[in-house]
């Protein structure tokens, strides 16, 4: 198979992963959805061994394009050279109070993903921590630390993108009050 051939399945799957956690996750404009992701996996290697501009770049690219028009922010999570940074919007950054810290991600440094979404946004920054409202993990890439504090499997069924094994997780309100509390039942 060319190359040409293995990044658009790469893109497809990539699309597919994103469509079928959307349908599960409702994410509204505003909301943030975290993706960490390996290329490294994506092409069958071990994590942090062979990263790919391509590759990183083919699946930016196919999940900005669908989140963008939505007015969905996309985090992209930094590999742990970089302590897991994440580099998106100035503008959400803004809108959630997360702060701005001073560092441009490479490809050994940061990873292929977090590269083309630096190279993408209008206006990018880095920041250390978020609370997002949904996730992928593409590669086993550690996003948890990312979600808000009730994170909730997504069970899709596309399960790997390439030779990566993917994860999706979507968020709720925490449940309080105990037993004579009533809960929204659009908010499980």
């Amino acid at each position: 198979m060319s190359e040409t051939m293995v990044l658009e399945e790469i893109r497809q799957q990539a699309k597919n992963v994103l469509r079928e956690l959307l349908e599960a996750a409702s994410l509204k404009p505003g909301q943030i959805l975290v993706v960490g992701c390996s290329s490294s996996e994506i092409g069958s290697f071990k994590i942090g061994s062979h990263s790919s501009e391509e590759i990183g770049r083919t699946v930016y690219q196919a999940l900005y394009e669908e989140l963008e028009p939505m007015g969905i922010y996309l985090a992209a999570q930094c590999c742990e050279h970089l302590n897991r940074a994440l580099i998106l919007e100035e503008e959400a950054a803004l809108k959630y109070g997360y702060e701005p810290v001073n560092v441009v991600p490479q490809l050994k440094a940061g990873g292929s993903f977090a590269t083309a979404a630096y190279g993408t946004l209008k206006q990018p920054v880095a920041v250390e921590h978020i609370r997002a409202h949904a996730g992928i993990d593409i590669g086993d890439t550690l996003i948890g630390m990312h979600l808000k504090d009730v994170a909730v499997p997504v069970r899709i069924q596309t399960k790997e993108i390439g030779g990566a094994h993917v994860v999706c997780a979507r968020t709720r309100p925490k449940f309080i009050g105990g037993i004579r509390a009533r809960y929204n039942e659009g908010n499980m």
